[in-house]
């Protein structure tokens, strides 16, 4: 285990980004230092819920264990003597490394204690020594870090931004960057999915696709910036599966598992009830995100 003194630099921009979610706490202002509101006393379980999913839809639920228990201990911290009104919790799978990052807005540096045995309280960051890889603070004291290393090597890995089958045949889509997007994707998909010959629910994929390009109309585009595009492809793996993808200029899916859950919007909920698998990752060489649905053959029971 490495430990990394407080007060260095994050390490977050250095290994590649393949996949992460993102959240954004406001905190109840009933809460005092040490002495939490229900309200917020709640935020530690759900993110557990929201790491564990992650990391199942990433195929690493080995690393869930360990990270629900550094996910908690860090956001309990920030939210008991963290200061400002949000708490911001982030989640990513990189080349070499998971990344737990927590920002609480305080500039105070946290350091581990010595709790003496009979202590409730106290043990929070010894866990988080104990247990990372590695941790360490930002240089402000904003935001404190930690890394659970990837075991298997990269070409062993099976994440779910990519497809574990090899791919038969893929033919793109030309969009505009506008909200007529939805209505030539519609259009040109059932042409495309004619020609991909896929043994599926085309009326369902079709549906999957319009969902995946209104949300990159909606969220993606960056509104003010000239230039921007949203493309999408269709792709027929050996397996039969179809995979369909959607990149946008956006590099980044805030509440990515609300979404998907219905909490925020139904259109990815929707692609989801279609039987659509859903995961969003940053190609590389890319500047924005590709949000990706995969449907296997047959129909779909809805």
């Amino acid at each position: 285990m490495t430990s990394i003194p407080a007060c260095t630099p994050t390490t977050v921009s250095s290994p590649a980004l393949r996949a992460g979610h993102e959240l954004c706490i406001q905190r109840d202002p009933g809460s005092t230092p040490g002495q939490l509101t229900r309200a917020d006393a709640a935020w530690p379980a759900r993110l557990r819920r929201i790491t564990r999913a992650a990391l199942s839809s990433w195929h690493r639920p080995d690393l869930a264990e360990t990270a629900e228990l550094l996910t908690t201990e860090l956001v309990t911290n920030a939210l008991q003597h963290g200061s400002g009104s949000e708490v911001r919790f982030r989640l990513c799978l990189r080349d070499d490394d998971l990344l737990i990052e927590i920002s609480d807005g305080c500039s105070a540096v946290p350091t581990p204690r010595s709790p003496a045995p009979d202590d409730e309280n106290g043990r929070g960051l010894l866990l988080v020594e104990a247990l990372a890889d590695a941790w360490g603070v930002s240089e402000d004291g904003t935001t404190t870090w930690c890394t659970l290393p990837l075991t298997k090597r990269p070409q062993e890995l099976d994440p779910a931004a990519e497809v574990t089958a090899p791919v038969l045949r893929e033919m793109p889509l030309h969009l505009p960057a506008d909200p007529s997007a939805v209505r030539i994707a519609r259009v040109s998909g059932r042409t495309t999915l004619a020609m991909l010959d896929w043994p599926g629910d085309g009326h369902a994929a079709i549906a999957v696709l319009a969902s995946l390009v209104d949300n990159a109309v909606t969220h993606g585009l960056q509104h003010g910036q000239d230039g921007q595009s949203i493309s999408a492809r269709l792709s027929l793996t050996e397996a039969r599966e179809l995979v369909i993808d959607v990149t946008d200029p956006t590099p980044h899916f805030p509440d990515f598992l609300e979404a998907v859950d219905g909490a925020r919007g139904r259109g990815l909920w929707n692609a989801r009830q279609r039987g659509a698998r859903l995961s969003w990752f940053i190609a590389p060489g890319s500047d924005g995100k590709t949000v990706r649905a995969t449907l296997k053959p047959g129909r779909v029971e809805l």
